[in-house]
Parts: C-alpha cells; sequence; structure tokens
C-alpha cells in the first residue's frame, strides 16, 4: 500500500450518478462562496479610493493625496484602524464559526447557511449607509458573522451532496463562486472609484450576493446525513435516491446510518476530535487553513489595489491590474474543476506549490533589483508594470488550481460524520485567524520589509508543499464515509489510528473527563 501519496482506494464504489438536480443544489449551494469572495475583493479597493479615505480616514489621507507627513511610499497606508476595518471582519467570523459548528449539526446546514446570508446582507445594508467609524467597523462585523456561518456549512454541504467519483470537482465550485465574487467586486470598484460616492456603491453592492445567497438556502434541500443525524431517516433514504438518481441506495444508506449511530455516541465532540485515532484530521484541519492563508494570496486579494499603487501604479492603473488578476484567479480555478478527480489533490498542491514559490522568488528580485531600498519608487515604466502584474497572475493562477480550492475540499471531505462540525469550525477559525493577523500585519510589513514581504511568504510555501509531499495522503475517489481508511495504510498515521479496542479505551477516558468538566460547572 505504498507511500504518502499512495491512496487505498475504496472498498466500495456506490451506484449513482450525477443527475441535473444534485448539480443544480450544489451549484446553488456554492453560492455561499459569493459573498466571501465580494468581500475579500472589495475591502482593498474602497481604501485606495481617495473619497472614503478623506471621509473615514484623514490622516491616510492626508499621506497619500496630499503627501503630507510620511514621504516613504511604503508607509502611506500604514494606519492600524484603517487595517482594523478590514481585518475586524475576520475576527468576528472566527468568532462566528464557533457558534455555527452547534447551529449546522443540530438544525443543519441548509439553516446555517441561511443565517449566513441574512448576516452578511444586515452587515451591507449598515456598511452602505455609514457615516462614522463606528457603523464601519459595525457592519464589518456583521459581516464577519455571516461569512463564519457560510463558510463553516456550505463546504460541508458540498461534500454530504456530491456522489464521490465527482465530490471534488463539486466541492470546488465554493471556490470558483470565491473567485466570482473577487472578480465582481474588483470590476466595481473599478467603475466606481471616481465617483463621490464609489465606496457606498461598492460597500453597499454587497448585499446582492447576500440576496443570491439567501435565496438559495431557502430553495436548497437538507443533505442526507444532516437529516440522519436529526433523526429524520426516512427523509433521508428518500432524498437520497433522488440526489443519486436510483432506487437502490441500501449501501450507501447503510454506512450513513452506522456513522450516524457513531455520531450520536459522541457527546462531546470537540473533546473527541482530541482523540488519538483523529490525529490526522486534527493536524490537516489546522495546518491546511493556516497555509493557505501564510502562502500570502490574501495579500494580494484583499490588498492587491494598495499593494500596486504603492509600488509604482497610478490610482486607476491599480485598481485595472486588479481587476486583471481577478479574471486570471476565476478562469484558473476551472483546472482544479476539471482535474482534482483525474489528477488528484496531492499533485495540485504539490505543483501549484512550486509555482508560487518560484513566482515569489522572480517578484521579490525583480521589484528589489529595480528600488532597493527607495522609499519613493515612482510609477513604474510600462514594460516593468506588467512583468509584475504578469509574475503575479503566474502565482495566482498556481493558488487558484491547489491550494485556493483544495484549501476547502480536503478538510471538509476527510472528517468523520462524528466530528465533522467541530472539525470544520477549526478549519473555519484557523482560516481566520490567520486571515484576521495577515490583514492586521500587511501594512505593516510593507512598511518596513517593502518588497522582502515575499520572502516571509515563500518561506511558508516552501514548508507547506514538503508537508503535503510528505504527511498528505490521496482523497480522490473514495467515499467520504470510507475515508478512515487512507490513514491506516499511510507510513506516518497509521501508528495513531489505533485499534478498536484501545481506541474505546481512549475514548471513554475523554468521555469522563468531558463529564467530570460538566460536573464540576454545575456545583454551586
Amino acid at each position: 500500500m505504498g507511500g504518502p501519496g499512495i491512496s487505498t482506494g475504496s472498498s466500495k464504489a456506490y451506484p449513482g450518478k450525477l443527475t441535473a438536480k444534485v448539480l443544480l443544489t450544489c451549484l446553488v449551494g456554492a453560492t455561499g462562496g459569493l459573498i466571501f469572495g465580494y468581500d475579500i475583493g472589495i475591502s482593498g479597493g474602497v481604501t485606495s479610493m481617495p473619497s472614503f479615505l478623506q471621509k473615514f480616514f484623514p490622516d491616510v489621507y492626508k499621506r497619500e493625496e496630499l503627501n503630507i507627513g510620511s514621504t516613504n511610499q511604503y508607509c502611506k497606508f500604514n494606519d492600524r484602524v484603517l487595517t482594523l476595518f478590514t481585518s475586524s471582519l475576520y475576527l468576528a467570523a472566527l468568532l462566528a464559526s464557533t457558534v455555527a459548528s452547534k447551529v449546522t449539526r443540530t438544525c443543519g446546514r441548509r439553516l446555517s447557511m441561511l443565517a449566513g446570508g441574512v448576516l452578511f446582507l444586515a452587515g451591507a445594508v449598515v456598511n452602505g449607509f455609514a457615516y462614522n467609524r463606528i457603523m464601519l467597523i459595525v457592519g464589518r462585523v456583521l459581516l464577519g458573522f455571516g461569512i463564519g456561518f457560510a463558510n463553516q456549512s456550505a463546504p460541508l454541504y458540498l461534500s454530504e451532496m456530491a456522489p464521490y467519483k465527482y465530490r471534488g470537482a463539486l466541492n470546488i465550485c465554493f471556490q470558483l463562486s470565491i473567485t466570482i465574487g473577487i472578480l465582481a467586486a474588483y470590476g466595481l470598484n473599478y467603475f466606481t472609484a471616481s465617483n463621490e460616492n464609489g465606496w457606498r456603491i461598492s460597500l453597499g453592492a454587497a448585499a446582492v450576493p447576500a440576496l443570491i445567497f439567501i435565496v438559495g438556502s431557502l430553495c436548497l434541500p437538507d443533505t442526507p446525513n444532516s437529516l440522519i443525524e436529526r433523526d429524520r431517516v426516512e427523509e433521508a433514504k428518500t432524498r437520497l435516491r433522488a440526489i443519486r438518481g436510483i432506487h437502490d441506495v441500501d449501501e450507501e444508506f447503510n454506512d450513513l446510518m452506522a456513522a450516524s449511530i457513531q455520531s450520536k455516541k459522541i457527546k462531546h465532540p470537540w473533546l473527541n476530535l482530541c482523540r488519538r485515532k483523529y490525529r490526522p484530521q486534527l493536524v490537516f484541519v489546522t495546518l491546511i487553513p493556516f497555509f493557505q492563508q501564510f502562502t500570502g494570496m490574501n495579500v494580494f486579494m484583499f490588498y492587491s489595489p494598495v499593494l500596486f499603487k504603492t509600488i509604482g501604479f497610478g490610482n486607476n492603473a491599480s485598481l485595472f491590474s486588479s481587476v486583471i488578476t481577478g479574471v486570471v484567479n476565476s478562469l484558473a480555478t476551472f483546472v482544479s474543476i476539471c482535474f482534482a478527480d483525474s489528477f488528484g489533490r496531492r499533485a495540485l498542491f504539490i505543483e501549484g506549490g512550486i509555482q508560487m514559490l518560484t513566482c515569489q522568488t522572480f517578484i521579490t528580485a525583480f521589484i528589489g533589483w529595480k528600488y532597493r531600498w527607495d522609499g519613493n519608487p515612482g510609477v513604474l515604466p510600462h514594460w516593468y508594470a506588467w512583468s509584475v502584474v504578469i509574475a503575479i497572475c503566474i502565482y495566482i493562477a498556481a493558488f487558484a488550481w491547489s491550494w485556493g480550492p483544495l484549501g476547502w475540499l480536503v478538510p471538509s471531505e476527510i472528517l468523520p460524520l462524528e466530528v465533522r462540525s467541530a472539525g470544520q469550525s477549526i478549519n473555519v477559525c484557523v482560516n481566520m485567524a490567520c486571515t484576521f493577523i495577515i490583514a492586521q500585519i500587511f501594512t505593516w510589513m510593507l512598511c518596513h520589509f517593502r518588497f522582502l514581504m515575499f520572502v516571509f511568504f515563500a518561506f511558508f510555501v516552501l514548508v507547506m508543499t514538503i508537508f503535503i509531499k510528505k504527511y498528505l495522503p490521496e482523497t480522490k475517489g473514495i467515499p467520504i464515509e470510507e475515508m478512515a481508511d487512507i490513514w491506516k495504510a499511510h507510513p506516518v498515521w497509521s501508528k495513531y489510528v489505533t485499534d478498536d479496542g484501545e481506541d474505546t479505551k481512549q475514548g471513554s477516558k475523554v468521555e469522563m473527563a468531558a463529564e467530570s468538566i460538566t460536573v464540576v460547572k454545575d456545583l454551586p
């Protein structure tokens, strides 16, 4: 059963086909990515608009537009409150995802998705009508709550609804929606930048993807897994027959029932996830989102207009360059949709890491050679500017077909039902925590590290590529309820997947510890 990259395959091949109903359902469910993507794309463009800066961040406006104060081009956007505007959303999403885990488990994936859409809509309205910083931050927090719920539930929904043979492609539709949301935000920023109230249009227009997601969530059926989890067994079997397009679903249904029985034995899924048998899943739902954010991709996404403007592009040119990178991001995601279920997850992860590392090295050398430590690089020559944009586009393409979509797909498909909601919450929490950190430190890093900032992210790209090559087994073509077998065949993780007796013994200790905590809490 070979080395780390060899899949065990599956002992079962559930019958069923990709029906039009399940395809449409997954596409609608994937619209949860629109709200996340739109926010990533909109914030950077808005913070580069002079009218927005003049109203809410006058100190930054004076440095950037009037050249008053700091003369260092790299430091003009280094403002604590401005970074709080961007990063507050991700801190709110982190907090919301812990609550979303309980909602997703007890009320279903669909209701959790609906809650995310409603909260995001409320945030869009508050931000669109904001007249001071407090309203601006409150709106961002509401947007973050919405994203926390949507990111926790939508990837799970897609993994559970999709036939295992097509799970990769359908789950990656979530990432495709993210890239479409980013592109829409970039385009809107470009066309509204010259309008005095363009920032209101851009922020308020977040209501559009929110409404799309809300309407979609109202129309969606819940997953068979979720229905079984809530004791709606007959409805679950009927739903499974409908989405698989066949009558005989007994084998898959029985496995879902068995997983649900095991799930209901778990009273404390968060503590249960710490058991030795779930060590591989815990490692990956923690480290994959960590590495995904420390590729530096979000620096390009929600700060690309600021970044381009800082290294010498004009205001409109920086927004237009962002539109170009947004187009590349969306188109490259189709590569992952087409090949994640044929080439496999590991191959795309590793190839993407190598390509990103190469581009980051080139960008560092190119910008560093031209400007060295000059704090006022001026406007880039056209040929030089396009060279930087092309290098960044190649970098973004690599992320878009590897760490972008697979960072959501792999954690959602490797988690057993009994710890699925808790594990996905950890995935979202780590993702949002790291995004918050990147958003907080980016302008400071740009001011102090300048072009060497790319070296910082390149280091993590190198480490994460080695990590995937050594530790991630292939998960393509394996039914989600059969995923446990891949760890037993892996030379590293096999020692953590204990036999039933040992695991039961250890599980009892975890449950006893949890019960002890509960008793202590109840003491007067």
